[in-house]
């Protein structure tokens, strides 16, 4: 069952997306509003690519999730997958019929990779923003399937985020620059062949103008530097927000990225929706009393304030 975040029209405030919550940088979005839609993108993508990395190495997509689902198309299964984790990843091996092996430590996770041909690991993970270990990383690299890194979070880590050879690093910088809307990932491999297996899957086309131009824009100095300048204050806020819920008494796990998950209860997380105040509720992977909440601003914890108590 496929459970993400988001709010519907009206909501008060929004803690259920992991967004970067300073919302998109104005010369970004003004930079999209100029590109050309009266053209076909390069079918090849050959530009972006170079700008993105090694070309024969680069695969673009339609944003992390597309990718993801083409990763399993082009490698099949079985997949192994930490969890609690992005769910996207099983619901990408279900859809081809692939097995997947669950992990719920790091000794599980490299047991599971070493039956795999294709592993999942996000790393901050989303949804406890845990930051992985180097050693931990090389191993899971070398026990035994290919093994993808989610580096969705890493632009909104506290820390720096280890990647070890022989991975493929997946990227989708819609996150850390709050454009959602913009479909667009891309994910480095190895190995060209490897990404060549996964380039010929793509339909034509696969990346939009308006995509292509925002993943060229995001890797630019002056979107570098907003994003820099950004980090601080969504660290502090996600402070802030973890210690406003442990002195009402909810447990809280806090990572490195820009959010937490915190053990609210069912009746809690209800009466939160109810007065429009969204988290994400986190019952689809096993954890019914508990929810993960973005560092939001001020004005947002207010209004959370308001509904769990003082």
């Amino acid at each position: 069952m496929r459970v993400h975040g988001g709010a519907p029209r009206g909501a008060r405030a929004d803690f259920s997306t992991n967004l970067n919550a300073l919302g998109p940088p104005g010369s970004l979005v003004k930079a999209l509003r100029r590109v050309p839609l009266s053209r076909y993108p390069d079918p090849e993508y050959a530009e972006l690519r170079a700008l993105l990395g090694d070309p024969a190495r680069v695969a673009v997509g339609a944003g992390a999730n597309e990718l993801i689902h083409r990763l399993v198309a082009a490698f099949g299964g079985p997949v192994a997958v930490f969890c609690p984790s992005f769910g996207e990843y099983a619901e990408a091996a279900h859809a081809r019929g692939a097995r997947v092996f669950f992990a719920r430590d790091e000794e599980g996770f490299l047991r599971e990779m070493r039956k795999a041909r294709l592993g999942f690991l996000a790393s901050p993970n989303n949804p406890d923003g845990r930051v992985y270990e180097a050693d931990f990383l090389n191993e899971a690299a070398k026990a035994g399937g290919l093994l993808v890194l989610d580096l969705a979070y890493a632009p909104l880590s506290e820390v720096p985020v280890f990647v070890p050879e022989g991975v493929v690093r997946l990227y989708s910088p819609n996150k850390a620059f709050a454009l959602p809307g913009v479909r667009a990932g891309y994910a480095v491999f190895p190995e060209a062949s490897l990404a060549e297996r996964v380039r010929r899957l793509a339909p034509s086309w696969v990346l939009s103008s308006t995509g292509e131009a925002f993943l060229r824009l995001s890797e630019g100095e002056e979107a570098r530097s907003w994003l820099a300048a950004a980090r601080p204050r969504l660290f502090a806020w996600r402070r802030a927000l973890a210690r406003g819920l442990e002195r009402r008494g909810f447990s809280v796990v806090e990572g490195r990225a820009n959010f937490v998950m915190a053990r609210l209860g069912e009746a809690q997380i209800k009466a939160l929706l109810r007065a429009g105040v969204w988290v994400r509720p986190l019952f689809d992977k096993g954890l019914p009393d508990w929810a993960r909440l973005s560092a939001q601003g001020p004005k947002a914890r207010r209004l959370l304030w308001e509904v769990l108590g003082g």
